[in-house]
């Protein structure tokens, strides 16, 4: 009895389990398939046209001066007195007296060198007259024979000339050791830090502060290969300056208390190495009077602020330039064809930034760019375009009962694409390239026209260049959409 519990019991366990899965999926309900309306077919179009754009590239950095340097003294002694420019924060010209240091032993000194030179003028001018009289005692006793330098006392002249020489050369360092304990400033700047005060002693090679110049500020932007491809400075070699005169321009932007403010300058020379670290190159901005007033309101740019740069480079000549968010899955964008069908474009961008995309292939003078946001390409679809006014484009919605468009027609079969291909070839002529011709005529048969259309763009781009007008398709474009 015991056994046969064992083995019912779990199968009628497993039996009522069953049984109640079978009753919740029967009792369901089947979900409601939701319907999507096909979408409005209205669309805004933009003619497009080549244009010249001038690339802007973008950088950061931290504003630095252009002459930072440590003021030390040249002599030694106690701080008697200090300016009151000689503080963190402030300013002074060149030649100004930042602080002055106890000058009477340098007096002394001054004193003392002064008689040591007025004793060497007294020792030459009785050697001078030695040398007289002893001139006149040989020409008496030794008439007709020449006289010896010893005799005459040369030697002892030019001894006398040698210490006046000496002497006055410890008067001149006396002077400048006196006029050293005044600490002037070399240039005009501004004080960074300072390390003394007044009653301090100090040394010769003790830092009495750290200054730094206000004519000029530079900032070491860096910028990738890529960047620099697009920016357009000299190459400098060896023998060179490494400095430009004229370089591009440079707009930096520093947030301050909320409000944005802009100074302008150039860009006055690149470093000699690529960063190992980061593969980049650094150029050096420079700013003019910093912290000067020339914009009424605007703060001055201060030594250690972090601004954003925005450097000026090269014109792109005959590109077009699109909008960022039409350019989709970041290789196409959709164009409407003569006969009113989306058809998408494969282009090739040489420049991108956050608000547009700068294209130079793929497109033609004269295509309708759809500036409309449709939520899922419909490649081949049917719209009503229209074009671009003053107003948002619409957003392409599904909304209201669907609407009754149809796609592209797509051709019957492989001849209508080799008839296609023979159009092409013969409207091009012999100017044409081999390798163009080449794919062209390899796609005949094929029925191959998404292939078709690639090649075409390639063809189309040819074309442009060179002049030559191409027929369009029956259809419009330049390959059908299923």
């Amino acid at each position: 009895m015991k056994r046969t519990l064992q083995i019912v019991l779990p199968i009628a366990i497993l039996g009522f389990c069953g049984f109640i899965a079978y009753l919740i999926i029967a009792s369901s309900e089947e979900p409601e398939r939701p319907s999507f309306p096909a979408p409005n077919p209205n669309v805004v179009v933009r003619p497009l046209e080549k244009q010249d754009f001038r690339i802007t590239l973008h950088s950061q950095g931290t504003v630095k001066a252009r002459t930072e340097s440590s003021l030390i003294p040249e002599v030694r002694g106690r701080i008697v007195s200090i300016s009151p420019n000689f503080q963190e924060g402030a300013f002074f010209e060149a030649g100004d007296v930042l602080l002055e240091i106890d000058d009477r032993d340098y007096r002394t000194e001054l004193t003392v060198a002064r008689a040591t030179l007025a004793q060497a003028e007294l020792t030459l001018a009785q050697e001078r007259a030695r040398y007289e009289q002893a001139s006149r005692d040989w020409e008496r006793l030794n008439p007709g024979q020449p006289a010896t330098e010893l005799a005459l006392r040369e030697p002892q002249i030019r001894q006398a000339r040698a210490a006046i020489a000496s002497a006055e050369a410890r008067v001149e360092t006396a002077e400048l050791n006196l006029q050293r304990t005044k600490v002037t400033a070399p240039y005009a700047g501004r004080i960074l830090s300072k390390s003394v005060d007044i009653g301090q002693f100090v040394s010769t090679g003790n830092e009495l502060a750290r200054i730094y110049a206000v004519d000029f500020a530079e900032v070491r932007l860096p910028l990738t290969a890529t960047q620099i491809g697009y920016l357009d400075l000299p190459s400098i070699y060896r023998g060179s300056n490494p400095s430009f005169e004229n370089g591009p321009l440079v707009k930096l932007i520093s947030t301050i208390g909320g409000k944005s403010y802009t100074w302008e300058g150039r860009v006055v020379r690149s470093e000699g190495a690529v960063d190992t670290r980061t593969r980049q190159l650094f150029v050096v901005a420079q700013v003019e009077n910093p912290y000067g007033e020339t914009v009424a309101g605007r703060p001055p740019l201060k030594v250690g602020a972090f601004v954003e740069a925005e450097i000026e480079g090269v014109v792109l000549e005959k590109v077009f330039v699109i909008p960022r968010k039409l350019y989709r899955e970041n290789s196409y964008v959709l164009v409407v064809t003569p006969d009113s069908y989306l058809e998408r474009r494969n282009v090739t961008t040489v420049w991108e930034n956050r608000d547009s995309i700068v294209v130079s292939g793929g497109l033609r003078s004269g295509d309708q760019l759809c500036l409309t946001d449709v939520p899922y390409a419909l490649e081949g679809w049917e719209v009503a375009a229209s074009l671009e006014s003053n107003q948002e484009p619409e957003i392409m919605v599904a909304q209201g009962e669907p609407t009754q468009r149809k796609r592209r027609p797509k051709p019957s079969g492989p001849s209508s694409l080799d008839a296609r291909v023979d159009e092409v070839i013969a409207a091009a002529g012999e100017t044409m390239p081999e390798d163009l011709k080449g794919e062209l005529v390899a796609l005949k048969g094929s029925n191959n026209w998404p292939g078709f259309g690639q090649v075409m763009s390639k063809v189309a781009a040819w074309a442009d260049e060179n002049g030559i007008k191409l027929p369009q398709s029956r259809s419009g474009g330049e390959r059908p959409r299923s």
